[in-house]
């Protein structure tokens, strides 16, 4: 199985001097996930080449066994270095894509013609696609092929409003993933701040925030092996 995982290559965290980007956690879990179950793993970016690290993910607090695993294999920190660029890569190259999540993706991924092509074209193809905490917000501005939001009646989850405000950046995003979901017709639902929690809808996969990384490539994982 081929698996292109899609990150974001914007650093500034709105106006606010600092910086942001992908979050740790959320491409190491799912890297030795998709790693054991004998994945080809191809990593891409709107820029190509190093995308930014949110920095607040790899304070001490938030580190995990595979995020320090991940920070000393050589072979995927040079695979992080030299991510291709997303323009660059097709679906029909791989069997599934994954976004990590960071608020990055709610500035540049959120907005990229090349990643809506990359999941319109996906979903057409019947291929699942997985995103993760911030990342379902990149679903705004993709559609069905009769012009309808893509998430229009399809169960999703995404990073809360109530997380979002615990992180203090409700007015520093250009929009919340829950309320944008909602919004575009998604049948949202969530689980308690900061838990595992993953929902499924055909081939629409999405978790709800960074403890939830594991979980969303476990269940991707499972789709493909159905």
């Amino acid at each position: 199985m081929k698996v292109l995982i899609v990150l974001t290559s914007h650093d500034e965290l709105g106006d606010t001097g600092r910086k942001t980007g992908f979050w740790l956690e959320e491409l190491a879990a799912p890297y030795y996930r998709f790693k054991e179950a004998g994945y080809e793993i191809t990593l891409a970016s709107p820029k190509g080449g190093q995308p930014p690290l949110d920095p607040a993910s790899n304070e001490p607090d938030f580190k995990t066994d595979d995020t320090r695993r991940f920070e000393d294999d050589a072979e995927a920190t040079a695979a992080l270095a030299e991510t291709l660029r997303l323009d660059s890569v097709s679906e029909a190259d791989y069997d599934t894509v994954f976004y990590p999540g960071g608020h990055g993706p709610l500035w540049d991924l959120a907005e990229d013609p090349a990643s809506i092509r990359l999941i319109e074209s996906t979903m057409r193809a019947g291929k699942p696609l997985a995103l993760v905490c911030h990342a379902p917000g990149v679903l705004r501005r993709t559609t069905n092929e009769d012009g309808t939001p893509l998430v229009q009646g399809r169960k999703v989850t995404g990073f809360t409003n109530t997380e979002e405000a615990a992180v203090g950046l409700v007015d520093v995003v250009p929009f919340l993933v829950e309320d944008e979901l909602t919004k575009l017709g998604g049948d949202y639902s969530k689980s308690d701040d900061w838990s595992s929690y993953v929902v499924q809808d055909g081939l629409l996969i999405t978790g709800q925030n960074p403890q939830s990384s594991a979980e969303t490539a476990e269940a991707l994982i499972a789709k493909l092996a159905a």
